[in-house]
């Protein structure tokens, strides 16, 4: 298996208050993210991943206020200076960037993610989203979001446009000769000449070609149509590790989706999203677990509920039946109802569930704490060993912690990843040279 680290929260939800937090230190301070990445190289960890959402969460009671007072999902940065600073203090260790083809565009991002993967010496991966929350879109002047499905065709019209322009400039197109003066050769520079429906891009990209070639993509739709976005160009995807039975159905509906496009289904791993708390004791593990979850009051619950699905839960009546609400915020987003979705298809539509217990019940799902591997050492890395197994043995975990950062990733490091190695359950450290080769292994 492969193992990733999940750094998009490291400092919110409470995360900053916690016993070995951000000790001497405040976000965004460079020297935890050095500290977590060094620690991680040293294990052998494949990749350190940030997720990104460009707006604070404000559906709740239509305000920021308390997003901001609490420190949920907020403060967040463009990760892409500390990801170049990050590799200038690692040599192996790759890095995962995210950044939404719903508002930017394909030409900027594929010059910087090439820049980015000179500066890395070929450990960058692209993680391309399509965006779902409105916080988001309303900084970059839409008053509301586009269609969930038109959503998914731009995504896949900006990696086209992206792999084009990464494609435009030729591996040996700069000679770089002396004596003739001649630097590159212009036969091997081609515009891309892109016209679709939602670019119109001339190129070539003014860059010469990076290490990788193309960065890793990495693309985490687990609906039908991010499933189908996935098959068309993704080399690893990101999933969601709730239970068994939904892994087996988004790895089967994935390996179909990647025949019908004529790609084997060996070639991409899935990394789960895997929420763990590892202690030296069980005892110890469980009293972390505690710790993250006295930050969740119920309006704090409120916050990340609604901002997830895009509905201000403040507004739900005493007692309400579920598939009206899935049907309301569907309307209200123009896409699947995520965790809300998830309690229909458990439940049915039918149910009538009190405020109350749905806050609950959406709180453990959408947190991941219904999930959260909680344990020593061995414990978890037997939990992992199964699940692996049991899910088709490809891919492997993308690790996040509700812990202390950088405590839980250094638990992570010095307890866990050992432990998977000393069974012989990791790919090798880093076989290759790029990101790519090493994941690929």
């Amino acid at each position: 298996m492969h193992l990733a680290y999940d750094l998009s929260f490291t400092h919110t939800e409470g995360r900053w208050n916690q016993p070995g937090s951000w000790v001497g230190a405040r976000f965004p301070d460079l020297r935890i993210f050095v500290e977590i990445a060094r620690t991680a190289e040293r294990a052998g960890v494949d990749m350190l991943f940030f997720g990104d959402g460009s707006g604070i969460p404000s559906t709740w009671r239509g305000s920021i206020d308390t997003a901001v007072e609490l420190g949920i999902q907020w403060p967040r940065h463009d990760m892409a200076p500390v990801i170049a600073a990050l590799s200038t203090a690692t040599e192996r260790i790759g890095f995962g960037l995210t950044y939404s083809s719903t508002f930017l565009h394909p030409f900027y991002v594929a010059r910087l993610l090439n820049s980015l993967d000179h500066v890395t010496g070929g450990r960058i991966a692209f993680n391309v989203v399509a965006s779902t929350r409105g916080a988001d879109a309303s900084n970059y002047g839409y008053a509301n979001l586009v269609d969930h499905g038109e959503r998914y065709e731009r995504m896949e019209e900006f990696v086209a446009v992206c792999q084009a322009l990464w494609d435009s400039v030729e591996e040996d197109a700069i000679v770089a000769d002396p004596l003739s003066g001649r630097f590159a050769d212009p036969a091997k520079v081609h515009p891309i000449d892109h016209s679709g429906a939602h670019f119109t891009v001339r190129g070539p990209l003014s860059a010469a070609p990076s290490p990788q070639g193309h960065p890793v993509l990495v693309q985490a739709g687990n609906s039908a149509r991010g499933i189908a976005a996935s098959a068309r160009f993704a080399d690893v995807v990101f999933g969601f590790g709730a239970d068994v039975a939904g892994q087996l159905r988004h790895r089967t509906a994935l390996d179909a989706a990647l025949q019908a496009r004529g790609r084997d289904p060996r070639s991409v791993g899935i990394l789960w999203a895997m929420q763990a708390i590892v202690g030296r004791t069980a005892e110890e593990a469980r009293a972390r677990r505690d710790a993250a979850l006295s930050f969740w009051t119920p309006e704090a619950v409120g916050v990340m509920l609604s901002h997830n699905a895009g509905y201000d839960f403040s507004t739900l009546p005493l007692s309400f039946r579920l598939g009206d609400l899935h049907d309301e915020i569907v309307r209200a987003n123009a896409s699947p109802a995520g965790f809300v979705g998830a309690l229909v298809a458990a439940l049915g539509p039918d149910v009538e569930m009190s405020r109350a217990e749905f806050f609950e019940r959406a709180f453990l799902a959408a947190s991941g704490m219904d999930h959260t591997v909680v344990g020593d050492a061995a414990s978890v890395a037997d939990h992992l060993e199964e699940n692996f197994a049991a899910t088709g043995a490809r891919g492997g975990y993308m690790l996040s912690s509700p812990s202390a950062a950088p405590a839980g990733f250094q638990d992570f490091s010095e307890l866990l990843v050992p432990e998977l190695r000393r069974r012989g359950a990791l790919a090798p450290m880093y076989a290759g040279r790029t990101l790519r080769e090493n994941l690929a292994v």
